[in-house]
């Protein structure tokens, strides 16, 4: 078995042709042809995600226990936000979304790789339902993280519209009414596994209240009672465009700050 460091090199490069050749995919020649088909562009960062399984599991899995630490944990989420993408493509054209995060999944990998965790780092977890919690919380903040990108690009969209400008990278990105969907899509879903997280928080994490977690969680309430508000907006009042922005980028902030912050905090402060 090849070692995570090589193994997260051959996906950081592949991930990097990808996202190269979905940039250079938006380019048209003279009769509005692309330059090649979407899946020539798709599967180098269909490879990288094996690399990138291989080195996770050999940087998360240790015979005394799990490594969840910053590093490790940050390119776990990237790898499902790229799975995300991947699965979302066979349905969207969003690859575009490609650009930014398949070059930072390869580039999380190389990191997580080059840092081994210490002893203090790894997490002895022998129960099957506090592995299903750290599971469904890891897909949570990777749905919600992927929202915020997708927010993001919404904004810029929309702006540019806004601005009579609708040229360059926006002219090959799908239409505003189907980025909403799409962003709602992912929040809906997102909303789903946080409510699952904090629900098997509750019921199986005795220490989910203890003074270095009762921060985490308080900021995780407040992020699900945002994403739930912004939902029931979405269902009963139409909710859209700038609002919907705002909203998920505001509970994004506060899963973040919660999650890495405390973990920043933790292995690299304390």
């Amino acid at each position: 078995m090849m070692s995570p460091t090589v193994t997260s090199a051959l996906s950081i490069f592949l991930y990097c042709l990808s996202a190269f050749l979905i940039f250079s995919q938006l380019q048209y020649d003279s009769n509005k042809t692309l330059l090649q088909p979407r899946w020539l562009s798709l599967m180098p960062a269909f490879i990288g995600l094996i690399f990138h399984a291989n080195s996770l599991y050999q940087s998360i899995w240790h015979p005394a226990g799990l490594d969840l630490g910053l590093f490790a944990t940050f390119s776990l989420i990237t790898w499902l936000i790229s799975i995300q993408i991947l699965l979302s493509c066979v349905f969207r054209q969003i690859e575009t979304l490609g650009i930014v995060m398949f070059p930072l999944a390869g580039l999380a990998s190389l990191v997580s790789s080059m840092t081994p965790a210490t002893s203090e780092q790894l997490i002895v977890v022998t129960n099957g339902t506090i592995q299903g919690h750290i599971m469904i919380s890891v897909i949570a903040y990777s749905l919600i993280m992927l929202s915020a990108v997708q927010a993001t690009l919404l904004a810029y969209q929309d702006r540019a519209i806004r601005d009579h400008n609708p040229g360059g990278f926006i002219r090959h990105i799908p239409p505003i009414h189907d980025m909403e969907t799409l962003l709602f899509q992912l929040l809906g879903f997102g909303f789903i596994f946080l409510s699952g997280s904090l629900l098997t928080g509750f019921l199986y994490l005795e220490d989910i209240f203890a003074q270095h977690q009762a921060h985490k969680t308080m900021l995780s309430l407040v992020a699900w009672f945002i994403l739930g508000t912004l939902l029931f907006g979405r269902l009963q009042f139409g909710w859209r465009g700038k609002t919907a922005v705002r909203w998920t980028l505001s509970s994004f902030t506060l899963l973040m700050i919660g999650f890495f912050g405390s973990k920043l905090a933790y292995e690299f402060i304390v």
